[in-house]
């Protein structure tokens, strides 16, 4: 199991240690380095700093979100990183949700979310195969544009740039099986939210299609620590946000996933508070139990013990949200 540095995306402005983080990473051995977007700032620019300050460990975007650019922007976005770092690029994208496509992209969010991601990808590859023009007649991404509204003049096109490498690593965040198992047949990985090695069987079904190499990289905050239950805050505080507010009450991925790991009723509980706007309370409900599978906090000793238990199943990259160098230290040495 390879270890990689996630590093999220920012709050309030930069985080003037992510890059000495991510330098630590790299002298530590570890394999990789993520950033990630939400409403704020970009996952390419930070990414395209730490590139220029490091020199060996890949650099993936977990996740860039797929509203946020057309598939041939993102597409240009990773041939252009890749060719700066040297071949390090790893594109990891996330359709959201609703309430992000659609309050800040300004976009419809679309009716048919598998068909959307596969039409995207399939416009990414084309890009980076460069057999020929691009040509696709999507439902949403349609090259040449042959909307009511087009000039009649577009053209097939293929990138100037030579891209670096054909098969530049393509990842999708998803949480429905239907959407995992999908991401199982037409990406090099996935990119889970929650994962629980004590409930690896609640994906086993979607994954059935998987190929060879194909890569499973979940996150989970990682933190060495005396106190256990002061070291799961951070994790609940996440959870709360996103289980609570990163969506409607009707329709809301990440809720839906907790439910179907076994919280349905602690899920629902969370949403009902954070919309109320009793924010703490909703997340002194997440419950420690699930915040602990998802997580690896502790004294040294329990996070080698649990760390084993990631180890043994399909996990091939733990992605790490560790807030400081000593956290990466230790999991670097029990990682071996």
């Amino acid at each position: 199991m390879r270890l990689g540095l996630a590093l999220g995306y920012w709050g309030r402005g930069p985080d003037p240690g992510h890059v000495t983080l991510a330098q630590e990473a790299e002298r530590l051995g570890y394999d990789s380095v993520w950033t990630a977007e939400a409403w704020g700032s970009d996952a390419f620019t930070p990414l395209t700093w730490i590139a220029a300050q490091t020199s060996t460990i890949k650099l993936g975007t977990a996740v860039a979100q797929m509203a946020a650019r057309s598939p041939v922007t993102t597409a240009m976005h990773a041939l252009t990183l890749d060719h700066l770092s040297g071949g390090r690029m790893m594109l990891g994208l996330g359709l959201s949700g609703p309430q992000v496509v659609e309050g800040w992209y300004g976009r419809p969010f679309p009716k048919s979310p598998l068909t959307a991601t596969r039409e995207y990808v399939d416009v990414i590859r084309q890009v980076l195969r460069r057999e020929g023009p691009v040509t696709l007649d999507g439902r949403f991404h349609a090259h040449p544009y042959r909307g009511a509204d087009a000039s009649g003049l577009g053209k097939p096109l293929k990138p100037i740039t030579h891209p670096l490498r054909a098969d530049l690593p393509v990842l999708l965040g998803a949480e429905g099986p239907k959407n995992i198992a999908q991401t199982a047949r037409i990406a090099d990985g996935w990119l889970p939210l929650y994962w629980s090695p004590m409930r690896s069987d609640v994906y086993e079904a979607s994954l059935t299609e998987a190929r060879e190499g194909f890569m499973v990289a979940p996150m989970a905050r990682a933190k060495v620590c005396d106190d256990v239950t002061e070291g799961l805050l951070p994790v609940k505080a996440m959870l709360g946000f996103y289980i609570g507010g990163m969506g409607h009450s009707a329709r809301n991925f990440h809720a839906d996933l907790m439910a179907r790991m076994g919280f349905e009723e602690e899920a629902r509980r969370i949403q009902e508070l954070f919309l109320a706007g009793r924010r703490e309370e909703a997340v002194m409900a997440v419950p420690d139990a699930f915040a602990d599978e998802i997580s690896l906090v502790g004294p040294r000793e329990r996070i080698a013990e649990r760390l084993e238990m990631w180890r043994k199943g399909p996990v091939t990259d733990l992605l790490v949200l560790a807030p400081d160098r000593h956290t990466l230290r230790v999991l670097a040495e029990l990682n071996g």
